[in-house]
């Protein structure tokens, strides 16, 4: 007699979300980086940024998301959300980050930490977020929320 036992989700430790809103510019084309910012304006150099006019950069995530994502235990989850489309992927937080920008929130494929990193060795960059998302997103004013679990 076999027993099957499956395993129990993981509970969310800490969530955040974050507002922001689309730009005609978005491109969503870098293959290391996912980027939002306070920002409202978005040129063709920024080719990792999905979205524009953020409630907040790094710095003004929860003193608990913080907290949570200065670990290098940290399992991470993000979902992009916009009308009608959801991306999700994973990544890691650092005890290296510090959550130093006041105007950006900067995901990394790479360990690389800077003030803006929020969070490193993401399974994902721009560059594999769904195009009909991408598409959404560079619409003027299209709602965007980017949605940060952390898993204990």
């Amino acid at each position: 007699m076999s027993v099957r036992v499956k395993a129990l989700p993981e509970a969310v430790r800490v969530a955040e979300e974050i507002p922001f809103v689309g730009h005609a510019m978005v491109r969503a084309m870098h293959a290391r980086t996912i980027e939002i910012t306070t920002e409202g304006h978005l040129t063709a150099r920024g080719d990792c940024i999905i979205g524009v006019g953020a409630a907040s950069g790094a710095v003004g995530l929860s003193t608990s998301m913080k907290k949570a994502l200065g670990s290098d235990d940290a399992r991470v989850r993000f979902t992009i959300v916009a009308p009608g489309c959801e991306f999700s992927f994973q990544a890691n937080g650092s005890k290296g980050l510090t959550f130093e920008s006041a105007t950006d929130v900067v995901i990394r494929t790479s360990e690389f930490v800077c003030g803006r990193t929020i969070a490193i060795k993401a399974k994902s960059s721009a560059r594999e977020i769904p195009r009909d998302l991408v598409r959404t997103l560079r619409s003027p004013g299209a709602a965007g929320l980017l949605r940060i679990e952390v898993y204990a």
